[in-house]
């Protein structure tokens, strides 16, 4: 299986315009899931699917 967060970071890691995540693991089994996102490849059907789900939000009070 494989776990929300290694699913999370790989669609980050897919992104061209996100360099290098910032992942913060306060338990070794965060770490290990950070890890296992490096070599976890997303088909595009299934970016696609992660995206529908998303909606971006209107940032407010930078404006």
């Amino acid at each position: 299986g494989v776990s929300r967060a290694q699913i999370a970071l790989a669609w980050l890691l897919n992104k061209p315009t996100v360099s290098a995540p910032i992942v913060g693991a306060s338990r070794s089994e965060q770490l290990d899931d950070a890890i296992a996102a490096v070599d976890l490849s997303l088909s595009p059907q299934e970016v696609a699917e992660l995206e529908t789900a998303y909606v971006p939000h209107r940032v407010t009070g930078f404006e």
